[in-house]
Parts: structure tokens; sequence; C-alpha cells
């Protein structure tokens, strides 16, 4: 198929096309930092639920635009169709025309923009900056000439600008300054942000080299890819406690430990699958172990403020 052969998206679809092409199981990944940030700001200042609302929105939106444009140039690049396992699946199994995921992207991206003129006349237009940055690089993620998601940054790309940056944004709009105890706790979250990333690049690991990717996952070969996934993960639980017995954080945050089955759910889901389809629960377990962790982790910070 190509962009002019499109057909009109199947009545019998309804919502769920528009539902599946936000690809709802990465947005935590959006969600969880604006989280953490904003907790992470609770113990100096009241907060701004306006703000907070506004920084959480804006990056669902970016995320989920970031994914429209993901769907859109592989489709264009002619690396999905009909058969892929994974994606969405609005252009390639739904009918929804290219131009039209491609202009949903960017009217996500302009809304996101009207949200972050917001937040940055409430905060500082250093803001703005940021924000802008941020969107290139969702964009570019997949699209342009040589996309980002095409090369070994994707998983160090992600995990910093969903992370690190996203919580410092949250913690910064709320208290005026970056500290470092967020940047310090953003790590973790930073990692297995990333984690998500190196899953799905496992999982494409055959159909991306094909294609001429040269992903971590390509250059490290499956068995040490998922290796390093596993080291990703010990990483992120070691980086807690080291918070705990190196500054002054609170033993609270063992309480995200209690991800750990997942975590050692995601690393055996991969291991001997060679078929896409086989390693989608361990994908799903990758992704629910940064909610859960990201979740466990505000909670033990609120905690720890009482």
């Amino acid at each position: 198929m190509n962009l002019q052969t499109q057909t009109a998206v199947p009545s019998d679809k309804g919502w769920r096309i528009w539902w599946q092409l936000t690809r709802p199981h990465t947005l935590t990944a959006a969600f969880v930092p604006v989280l953490l940030g904003t907790a992470l700001a609770i113990n100096d200042n009241a907060i701004h639920f306006l703000l907070f609302t506004a920084m959480l929105v804006a990056s669902l939106l970016i995320q989920a635009a970031t994914n429209m444009f993901n769907e859109y140039f592989d489709y264009a690049r002619g690396l999905d169709n009909e058969n892929s396992v994974g994606i969405g699946g609005a252009i390639v199994r739904n009918g929804v025309k290219p131009k039209t995921v491609l202009g949903i992207g960017l009217a996500f991206f302009g809304l996101a923009l009207l949200l972050g003129i917001y937040i940055s006349a409430s905060s500082s237009w250093w803001i703005a900056v940021v924000g802008a940055v941020s969107m290139a690089i969702g964009y570019f993620y997949t699209g342009g000439p040589r996309p980002i998601a095409y090369t070994p940054f994707g998983e160090l790309t992600s995990g910093f600008f969903m992370g690190v940056v996203i919580i410092q944004i949250s913690f910064f709009i709320q208290t005026g300054y970056i500290s470092k105890e967020s940047m310090l706790v953003s790590i973790p979250v930073s990692i297995l942000i990333g984690t998500i990333m190196l899953a799905n690049n496992i999982r494409d690991l055959d159909g991306d080299k094909v294609n001429g990717r040269k992903t971590l996952a390509i250059l490290f070969g499956r068995k040490n890819a998922i290796k390093f996934l596993a080291s990703l993960f010990i990483l992120s639980y070691s980086w807690i406690v080291l918070l705990i017995f190196v500054t002054d954080a609170s033993s609270w945050l063992l309480i995200t430990f209690i991800s750990i089955p997942k975590a050692y759910n995601a690393v055996k889901g991969f291991v001997g699958k060679t078929a896409p389809i086989e390693m989608m629960p361990a994908m799903k377990a990758t992704a629910q172990t940064n909610t859960i962790f990201g979740f466990l982790m505000s909670i033990g910070i609120f905690i720890s403020y009482l």
C-alpha cells in the first residue's frame, strides 16, 4: 500500500482505533515522571495543581504525538505492514490515512505548545526553550533523515528526556529551582524508561536488522541485550539502596522493591524467545515495571514528608 491508497477507518472499530493509536501502554512513561517530580516538590511548596495538570497533559500529548510520528514514519519508510507485531496499527491494519496520523500528531504538539506557554508564563521562559528541544526530539525520534530510534542512542535519549528532563521541569515549576535530590531521584526512573525502548528493540531485532537499523539490541546481539536489560533493572534498584545509604533519602523508597517480580518476569519473558509475538508479555512487563516502580517511588517520597 502507499499513501494514496488508504481507505476510510472501518466503522466497526470506533474509538478503539484512536485510543490504540496513542499506544496507551507507553503513556505511563510520560505520567510517572510528572508525578514523581511533583511529589518531590511537596516538601518545599504547596502544589500548584493547575501547573501540575498542565504539565501532565502536555507530557501525555507529546508522548502520544511521538507515538503517532513513529507510526507514520515507519509506515512511510516501508517498515510496517499488516503483519507487523506490537504497533498501533491504525495505518496498516485499520485503514487510517497516513496524513491523518501525522496531522493528529502535529495537532497534539500544538496543544502541548499552548500548555507550555502557560507553564512558562507561570514559572520561567527557560521552560519554553527546554520544552521546544524536547518536542524536537520527539519528532526526530523517528522522523527526519536519521531517526534517533534507528541508532544506538534511542534508549539514552528517551530515558534522559522523558525521565531526567520531565522530572526536573515538573519539580522546577513548583519550586523555582532544581535540587541535587531531584536529579538523583530521577536516575532510576530514567533508566527504566530506557528499558522500555530496549525491550521494544529486542522484540524487533530481526526486522530492524533487515531494515538497516543500528539499535543497541542489534549491536549487542539478542542474548547480550537481554543481559543488558537485566543489568539496567539491577542498577535501578541498586540506585535506590545507594540513595538511602549515601544521601538523606528515606527508607520508604524501598517500597519500590515490590516491583521486582515484574522486572524478573520481563527478563525471563525474553529468554529463549525469537518470535516477536512471543515477546509481547515481556515487553508489557517491562513497561509495568517502570509504572509500578515510579508510582511506588512517588508514594514513598510522599510518605517520607508526612
